[in-house]
């Protein structure tokens, strides 16, 4: 089993890392006949072989955006992924629980009345304070909808989705709310915020997230064999020796965490947390111990993906990552719940 996976891996970073340098390569932006391995090359040695412009384009732009895009599908994907594994059901996501809306709302009360709210925070908080507010936002969610869905031990599916979609509703007139009272700068980075892009990639973003998500990754990818475990239900999983509680504890936290800081860096991309998983269990069933590991480099080639492509479509214009986003989950959302009608 563990050379299967080692062999599903390494296929996997291959083609991720064949995406990204297709992705480096795809834009409105030409580079002059050189490959990849000459830009590269040229810029390391500062020969002068590499134009300003090319080195700008290539280590300015492209290169933190692909970065970031890794990051963030991986996060994502993997947050849904034990997410689902927690409540043992395919529509838990971070999106349709509700926890992105929570995230949002934060970052857009930031946004609005953040100029209010920094007087009274110390001045070390001030550049994160967007970043704190986000994960804050996803955390109280998350509580929030495990203590409604949850009772005994037992999940009410129902519950679950209703929660998620009242929050979302809340979270839409909150929103409505802070767009009124905005200003015109604050409504463009609202708008920003609701539709989720990529185009505010710096690598000061990319290594804050690098940092979240690798310390959540050290802590959730080898929870395989537990969240398995936890299939067979809470009980059960205990008498197997899973510290079940704490296991949970640690799946609400981190995935707040990773979730805060996508919506932070990035906005609200939809669905990301859904397809994966949904794509990975056709091909491996409910094995979490094979699908964690490889949720987090498909979340970062489906990402990379769909990232090229809306600046690659309509060139010189971009459409925001997380319309293209939508239209993948939505179909996907719509096939999962007539799979599991009867059971819900």
């Amino acid at each position: 089993m563990r050379n299967k996976l080692f062999l599903y891996l390494l296929s996997s970073f291959i083609l991720l890392s064949a995406l990204a340098v297709w992705s480096l390569y795809s834009g409105v932006f030409v580079f002059e006949k050189h490959s990849f391995l000459e830009i590269f090359n040229g810029i390391l040695t500062n020969d002068g072989s590499i134009d300003p412009s090319e080195r700008f384009v290539l280590m300015d732009l492209r290169l933190p955006r692909v970065v970031m895009g890794i990051l963030i599908g991986s996060a994502l994907a993997v947050s849904g992924t034990c997410l689902q594994g927690m409540f043992r059901n395919p529509l838990a996501t971070p999106d349709l629980l509700g926890i992105t809306a929570g995230a949002s709302v934060f970052a857009a009360i930031t946004i609005v009345l953040g100029s209010y709210i920094k007087p009274y925070i110390p001045e070390m908080l001030h550049y994160s304070l967007l970043s704190i507010m986000a994960f804050l936002g996803a955390l109280l969610t998350m509580v929030l909808v495990y203590r409604l869905s949850t009772q005994g031990g037992r999940t009410n599916i129902i519950m679950m989705l209703l929660s998620g979609v009242a929050i979302t509703a809340i979270g839409f007139a909150v929103m409505g709310l802070l767009i009124f009272f905005s200003k015109d700068e604050e409504l463009r980075d609202l708008t920003f915020w609701n539709l989720g892009s990529l185009a505010g990639a710096t690598w000061a973003k990319c290594g804050i997230l690098a940092v979240v998500i690798g310390i959540s990754f050290a802590l959730l990818l080898n929870k395989g064999k537990a969240l398995n475990a936890m299939m067979l239900g809470e009980n059960d999983a205990q008498h197997l020796g899973i510290p079940v509680e704490r296991i949970k504890k640690q799946i609400v936290v981190l995935t707040a965490l990773m979730v805060g800081a996508c919506v932070a860096f990035a906005g609200n991309i939809s669905f990301m947390g859904l397809i994966v998983p949904y794509i990975l269990r056709l091909i491996f069933k409910s094995r979490y111990n094979i699908i964690l590991p490889l949720a987090a480099v498909w979340g970062s080639i489906l990402m990379l993906t769909a990232d090229t492509v809306s600046r690659t479509i309509a060139p010189p214009s971009e459409i925001s990552v997380g319309v293209l986003t939508a239209f993948m989950g939505a179909p996907i959302f719509m096939m999962i719940l007539i799979r599991n009608r009867k059971q819900m």
